[in-house]
């Protein structure tokens, strides 16, 4: 059985804890709360890592955070299975926010990157420090002209903000789906928005996962390497020169 947990991090990326009510422990060991601030692996964000504080004090590491059969279930993952919370005991939990908030600033300049070239989106991987987005465009982008423009938009500290539509909202408005190989989060009848910009001047796209502010807070850039992978795809590399 699936159980919906309620995602803390939608409504305030920056929460690092909270405390919660364990709905379920899983037969590999996988603990699901009633609710949570740790972001399960989707759409090429990796999932969260953290600590958990059982009632009697003592902590469980966790290891990462998965979706479950659907993206409305996330999964803690402890690092051992020695020792488990049971069902219906309250637990307090805790994001490793050094890591988490480097994928977000990872994550927005993504769409910065996304933004600023002009085809559409075949694969991407976000990590802590240096991340890729793949294109399917004819030719290699200019790493440097990229670069400066990247820096720029950084530079120029555009608010981020978020906002929900219905999905038909969506379906009306297929420009605003950049990738071909992810889905938009579509299903439960709406679909957050991720926007830059002051109506949405720089970028607005569909996006469930965790971003800065402003753009001032991603920090230097540098698209360090572009790669062809194949006759139409663009492998373009960047990475954070500020930790």
């Amino acid at each position: 059985m699936s159980h919906s947990v309620k995602k803390l991090f939608l409504d305030d990326a920056y929460l690092t804890g909270c405390s919660a009510t364990v709905v379920d422990v899983n037969d590999r060991g996988g603990i699901i709360l009633d609710q949570t601030v740790f972001y399960g692996t989707s759409g090429g964000q990796p999932g969260d890592t953290g600590t958990m504080i059982l009632k009697d004090g003592s902590t469980i590491q966790i290891a990462t955070t998965v979706c479950g059969t659907d993206k409305d279930e996330l999964i803690l993952v402890p690092a051992s299975a020695d020792q488990l919370p049971q069902i219906g005991d309250t637990v307090a939990v805790q994001i490793d926010w050094d890591r988490r908030h480097k994928l977000m600033r990872m994550h927005t300049a993504l769409h910065l990157m996304c933004a600023s070239i002009p085809f559409p989106v075949t694969g991407g991987q976000i990590g802590e420090t240096e991340s890729r987005l793949d294109f399917n465009m004819p030719d290699n982008p200019d790493r440097e002209a990229l670069t400066v423009h990247l820096n720029a938009l950084v530079e120029e500290d555009h608010a981020v903000s978020d906002r929900w539509i219905e999905d038909s909202a969506l379906e009306a408005q297929p420009d605003l789906i950049r990738t071909m190989s992810v889905k938009p989060p579509m299903g439960s009848g709406k679909v957050r928005l991720v926007s830059i910009g002051v109506d949405d001047a720089v970028d607005l796209q569909p996006c469930g996962g965790s971003h800065v502010k402003s753009t001032a807070e991603i920090g230097k850039l540098e698209i360090y390497k572009v790669e062809n992978k194949g006759k139409q795809n663009r492998r373009v590399r960047v990475r954070l020169l500020e930790d």
